[in-house]
């Protein structure tokens, strides 16, 4: 009997198996499969497109060495999730460490360490009001804490439920909850909804 390759149609669950005995054509495939979504994860959480892509190999490198640790009893992308957020918070800290050392002058909200103003980009004007408006949730998701920018993201992009996300990031439901509670009435603030 032959072995399946990852060439064939095989579901997360016979490629993890495959990938466990080595195989690097199964890992490729899951990575394949779920690199996008990852990568829309761990942009949601870094906001900056070349760290996302940085945190993403790290992800999957991560992924790699822990592999053999994976039981099996749950989903693989629920188990992918919470190393993609793990490792975009760290990132997020490891930058917050090095503006702290080499820049001289607070960068943020003094109450809150994890949190830090993003630096001011040049705009031009935008043709399209949709445009515009895109501009200005993109600027006011930048400033959210990571944390809160974390659980709305797994909630509003994965889709995830409560539970879900506090299994994620091992968290209790509520402190999810409150999370997302604070992190839509700072976006409804600074968009100009009413709250």
């Amino acid at each position: 009997m032959s072995r399946p390759t990852a060439q064939t149609t095989l579901d997360d669950s016979q490629l993890v198996k495959l990938a466990m005995t080595g195989d690097q054509s199964a890992f490729g495939e899951l990575m394949r499969m779920h690199h996008e979504r990852t990568f829309r994860l761990v942009y949601s959480v870094v906001r900056h497109e070349a760290d996302a892509r940085d945190v993403c190999q790290e992800v999957w490198l991560t992924v790699w060495k822990q592999l053999p640790k994976f039981r099996g009893d749950a989903r693989f992308t629920t188990w992918l999730h919470p190393i993609a957020v793990r490792r975009s918070l760290d990132h997020l800290r490891k930058r917050k460490r090095w503006y702290d050392r080499f820049l001289p002058f607070p960068t943020g909200d003094e109450t809150n360490p994890a949190t830090f103003e993003p630096i001011a980009q040049e705009t031009s004007p935008c043709d399209d009001p949709r445009d515009e408006r895109i501009a200005q949730v993109r600027r006011a998701l930048d400033t959210l804490p990571p944390k809160q920018r974390a659980v709305l993201a797994l909630r509003e992009i994965e889709g995830l439920s409560y539970e879900e996300i506090a299994a994620t990031i091992k968290i209790p439901t509520g402190t999810v909850m409150s999370r997302i509670y604070h992190a839509r009435r700072i976006l409804a603030k600074k968009l100009g909804a009413s709250s």
